[in-house]
């Protein structure tokens, strides 16, 4: 028991570094070092071929699955003036690169750091955090549709005080901005900035207390000569030859918020993230549902564009309960691609709008059980909810739910 006990204490640091995906295993001075993890799973959905942010959408003909979430390899060195991360990603699909950066610092300036490669882009809480550590099986929709797959290609710089305002850290990105599988599809880069502030040791050591802003300013070009904006409850055209090659805004607002608190009942946390702005999309149509209308782009969209005003948000819950290996989690989240007009006037004639206007709320809900240090064990539901629209095949809430069987292991 006091050795489990003490390889835990050792464990902790490595953990928390760890937790940040733009970081290596450790920030001691180190060779090389292979880490990673693996999440095999069942699951279960509502109907078949549903559109789903859990994993994937499921095949047109099947309504459940067992798949091999993610699976991880990172090796990272660190050195005296540098650290590289190389990270691979290995599934049923096939073997991906998710990470692969080098950042210098040095000795004696060592509050700040500069990153240059693919790595996550450094917008809130959760986009950072690693999948290995959360308690959610997913990123919220929100997230998933802003930010496909997290990374992207640039250089950022990271500033962290090591001694006044140590729970300070600020980043700041220049990116691509087409997304982690995608080349640079124009000469216009995207800047992202992202301000946090940690308190890890508050009430005598059982309170912690995280909180955030964070920025996204970039464009996506437009190929063609009309792009739609909202305007009295509908989409309306601006048709003009200048359109073609011509740089629409696309801007994200967030803010962040982490609260963890050591009770006599266990540990309960709560974290909370919300984000708006405006996202170039394309109309959905028989070729492109509608989640996917809202989507970033990973290449030119060749389609007319369609300016959205949008907001989302989450809310997890967590709670380990008293000194067991269960906690208990609790999740909502909800995303909606177009704040400007009613669910009940989505697909109303002459207003140009489709399924990609649809606004989704999901309640999540399950526990998750750490075998040991390395395995774990989890269960949880998702309820997907949409209001009825005037849409064919939208009248009603979808019966898009899944549950996820998962165990991972963390090496």
């Amino acid at each position: 028991m006091k050795k489990t006990i003490v390889y835990l204490i050792t464990l902790m640091p490595f953990a928390l570094f760890a937790q940040n995906n733009n970081a290596p295993s450790s920030k001691d001075i180190h060779d090389i070092k292979i880490t990673g993890y693996l999440q095999t799973q069942y699951q279960k959905a509502q109907s078949n071929g549903i559109v789903s942010f859990s994993g994937g959408d499921f095949a047109q003909n099947s309504d459940s699955r067992f798949m091999i979430r993610r699976g991880r390899l990172k090796i990272d060195r660190v050195d005296e003036y540098s650290n590289i991360v190389f990270q691979l990603d290995a599934t049923q699909n096939g073997v991906n690169l998710m990470d692969a950066f080098i950042q210098l610092h040095l000795p004696k300036v060592e509050s700040f750091l500069l990153t240059g490669g693919l790595f996550n882009r450094p917008f809130g809480y959760s986009i950072i955090y690693s999948s290995g550590y959360r308690d959610f099986p997913e990123r919220a929709r929100v997230f998933q549709t802003l930010m496909p797959r997290e990374r992207d290609l640039g250089a950022m710089i990271t500033y962290k005080p090591q001694q006044i305002l140590k729970y300070l850290s600020a980043d700041l990105a220049v990116i691509n901005g087409s997304g982690l599988t995608a080349r640079d599809y124009d000469s216009k880069k995207d800047i992202v900035a992202n301000l946090a502030f940690d308190f890890d040791s508050l009430a005598n050591k059982t309170m912690s207390l995280g909180f955030g802003a964070s920025y996204y300013g970039g464009t996506v070009r437009s190929n063609t000569d009309t792009y739609y904006t909202f305007k009295d409850n509908g989409f309306v055209a601006l048709t003009n030859g200048q359109n073609v090659g011509k740089n629409l805004k696309r801007t994200y607002y967030g803010a962040n918020l982490q609260f963890q608190f050591d009770n006599p009942l266990g540990k309960t946390s709560f974290k909370t993230e919300y984000v708006e702005g405006t996202q170039p999309g394309i109309a959905a149509s028989t070729t492109v549902n509608g989640p996917t209308a809202s989507t970033s782009f990973n290449n030119q969209p060749t389609g007319n564009l369609y300016l959205r005003k949008f907001n989302g948000y989450y809310f997890w819950f967590t709670h380990q309960i008293a000194k067991t290996n269960l906690t208990a989690l609790l999740a909502y989240d909800v995303y909606d691609p177009n704040t400007e007009v009613k669910e009940a006037e989505i697909g109303k004639a002459g207003n140009n709008t489709t399924t990609g206007d649809i606004k989704y709320a999901t309640l999540g809900y399950g526990f998750t059980y750490a075998i040991n240090s390395r395995i774990k064990l989890t269960l949880y539901n998702e309820h997907v909810k949409n209001n009825p629209t005037q849409v064919n095949g939208y009248q009603e809430d979808l019966k898009d739910d899944v549950f996820t069987a998962r165990l991972q292991y963390r090496w």
